[in-house]
């Protein structure tokens, strides 16, 4: 997959960034960068089938990353198991927040 950058600006949830389930072995890197202003943001993952044209992100099942929950300042974490799909959620503040999402693994069907 090819790097995907998301920028957040002010208080919302990005579109989904959807993942290559059959990447082996799942290495999701994740890096979100406070570019101006002050916000408090979350990323989060889901299982969801985000590719079914019928989905909506907004009631969909999501989970707050550990370690990108409640931040205020530029952090990184990754992702080290198999999810369908990452979104940025900024709760609170006017600032502006990029998330980098980079999936690694051979991209091989099984």
């Amino acid at each position: 997959m090819r790097p995907v950058w998301i920028t957040q600006v002010g208080t919302g949830d990005s579109n989904p960034v959807p993942f290559n389930l059959y990447a082996a072995p799942t290495n999701i890197a994740l890096g979100a960068t406070l570019l101006s202003g002050a916000a408090t943001y979350t990323v989060q993952y889901t299982f969801d089938d985000v590719q079914d044209p019928n989905y909506v992100s907004a009631s969909g099942n999501w989970v707050d990353h550990t370690y990108l929950a409640a931040k205020t300042a530029s952090a990184d974490s990754n992702i080290a198991y198999p999810v369908t799909a990452v979104r940025l959620r900024v709760t609170a503040g006017t600032g502006t927040v990029r998330l980098a999402v980079i999936q690694a693994g051979s991209a091989g069907m099984s």
